[in-house]
Order: C-alpha cells, then sequence, then structure tokens
C-alpha cells in the first residue's frame, strides 16, 4: 500500500514532463513576442452612460497580430479599468463585441490593427441603431422581442411510413446558409431605416428578414409569414441597399438570397393579377 501524500514515479515523471512543456511554451510565447513588432496606437473610445458622453483618447502599446478588442483590453487593464465592453469568445461566433470601428459596424474581435490607417487614431463607439447603456454597450433585447413575434418553424405532417420525411437535398441546402446568423447585430445596425430613421415599431431588420426567409424556405415548414412581413414587418422599407450584406461577418448574402425572394412572393402574392385571376378562378370551382 502507498502512504498517503507519496507520488508514484509514474506520477512525478508525468509531472516533471508537464512543467518541462510548460516552460518550453512559456519560452517559446516569450520568443516569439519578443520577435513581434510593437509599436504605438491611439484609440478615441467611447464614455459615457444612457446616450451621452464623449470620446476619450488612449495611447497605448500594441503589438503584430492583434485585434481592436485586444487593444481595448489592454487599454482597460491599463488605463480605464470602469471602461465597459461586451465581449464572450473572441473567436468571432457569439456577436458579443459588436461596436462602430471608424464609422463602420465590425466586431472587434475579428478586426486586426493592421488593417486600419496607421497615420491617424482607431475611433470606437457603440452601436447607434440601439439605447446606449455604458461606453461601448448597447441594450439589444429589442431584437429578441421582435424574434418572439414572428410565428415559429410549423412542419408538416411525415410523409414516410417510418414516421420521417422526404425532401430535395437541394431545398435542404438553400435554407443552410441562414442558420450561420450569429446574431450580432451588425446588419440591423448599419441598416439606415433604424439607424437612421429608428423605425423600430414598424421594421424588423434585416436579421429578422433573414430568420423569416429561413423558415419560409425550409421544405418542411407550413406556416404563412407574407401577410406580416407586408404590413407589421414593415419589408417595403428595405430598398435593397445591400449594406447589411456588406457588414455581415459570416458572409451571408442577407440582400440577393432572403430578402429579395421575399419581396418576390409577396408580389406574388398581393399584387400579381394573373394570380388572383387563378384565385378567384379556385374558390368558383370550390
Amino acid at each position: 500500500m502507498t502512504e498517503t501524500g507519496t507520488a508514484s514515479p509514474g506520477t512525478a515523471s508525468a509531472r516533471a514532463a508537464t512543467s518541462h512543456a510548460v516552460d518550453a511554451y512559456t519560452a517559446a510565447q516569450a520568443a516569439q513576442d519578443a520577435a513581434a513588432v510593437h509599436s504605438t496606437r491611439t484609440f478615441k473610445i467611447w464614455r459615457g452612460e444612457n446616450g451621452t458622453g464623449k470620446f476619450v483618447d488612449f495611447t497605448t502599446d500594441v503589438v503584430e497580430g492583434m485585434v481592436v478588442l485586444d487593444a481595448v483590453h489592454e487599454i482597460q487593464a491599463k488605463h480605464a479599468n470602469d471602461l465597459a465592453v461586451r465581449w464572450n469568445c473572441k473567436a468571432g461566433k457569439c456577436g458579443s463585441c459588436s461596436a462602430e470601428i471608424n464609422g463602420s459596424p465590425k466586431l472587434m474581435c475579428m478586426t486586426r490593427l493592421d488593417q486600419l490607417p496607421m497615420d491617424e487614431p482607431i475611433t470606437v463607439e457603440p452601436m447607434r441603431a440601439f439605447p446606449h447603456v455604458r461606453d461601448l454597450v448597447t441594450d439589444v433585447s429589442w431584437n429578441f422581442r421582435v424574434k418572439q413575434k414572428i410565428a415559429p418553424f410549423a412542419p408538416r405532417e411525415p410523409d414516410a411510413p417510418d414516421g420521417t420525411w422526404r425532401m430535395y437535398q437541394r431545398d435542404v441546402d438553400r435554407v443552410q446558409e441562414f442558420r450561420k446568423c450569429i446574431e450580432c447585430f451588425l446588419c440591423q445596425d448599419v441598416c439606415h431605416v433604424l439607424r437612421d430613421h429608428q423605425k423600430h415599431n414598424e421594421f424588423i431588420g434585416p436579421r429578422f428578414l433573414v430568420h423569416v426567409a429561413a423558415l419560409e424556405m425550409h421544405p418542411l415548414d407550413t406556416g404563412d409569414r407574407i401577410a406580416e412581413l407586408r404590413k407589421a414587418d414593415g419589408i417595403g422599407y428595405c430598398n435593397i441597399t445591400k449594406c447589411c450584406t456588406k457588414v455581415c461577418p459570416e458572409h451571408i448574402t442577407i440582400t440577393d438570397n432572403a430578402i429579395i425572394p421575399l419581396k418576390e412572393r409577396i408580389v406574388d402574392e398581393f399584387f400579381d393579377p394573373i394570380g388572383k385571376l387563378v384565385k378567384i378562378y379556385s374558390r368558383r370551382k370550390k
């Protein structure tokens, strides 16, 4: 029996190997940091609460390969411990660190410093389409309330004896693009209907037009959201500038693949004269 507190030779060997690996990694990281190009950059970061505030200048050391979120964390650690910023994964998949960088909606974790002009300060401010809370943080809860109002997925009855469905692969592939959305709400922020005209009560925005498209185009869904799109959801406000497509970090073709097909469905349903005649004729036959 091994006495309590006495490590076996195998355990001691494993610990020594782990310690050696950690030391090697630390040394390699130190060498990499030393070889990296260091410089100094100036940032103008929005500071304030509840819609009021101003830009405050910060100068900090940056290293080759850093992204804007790295620099904001550096400023937070060394110059402004109370700086409010929302972030989570730092991998461009959670959508938490959305902000406006040099006036353009972007993810801070995916915007490299070397992609921005070196000869001028980098401005970082909160998204403008949503209520300001503090510093770089905005209240995006309106988006989740909008989503709750959209009719959910309503699958048709199974069409096979084993209780499963049959569908074409091309129909499945069509909606997969829309499922890449990480709900960063950058498309909502850049949309002039929400950003400049504040039509939040009349327009659901491009993110939720994508959501509706994912439902309407699903080969199993039986729901009908076209009338709501035309009226309460305000799709007519969209004038297809494609600014939402441009800022999407997941490269979803929002305008061409989601919004325009939905507009076409509305035209077919409500404004196509031939379609109206067919419907009248169909009703008379019944």
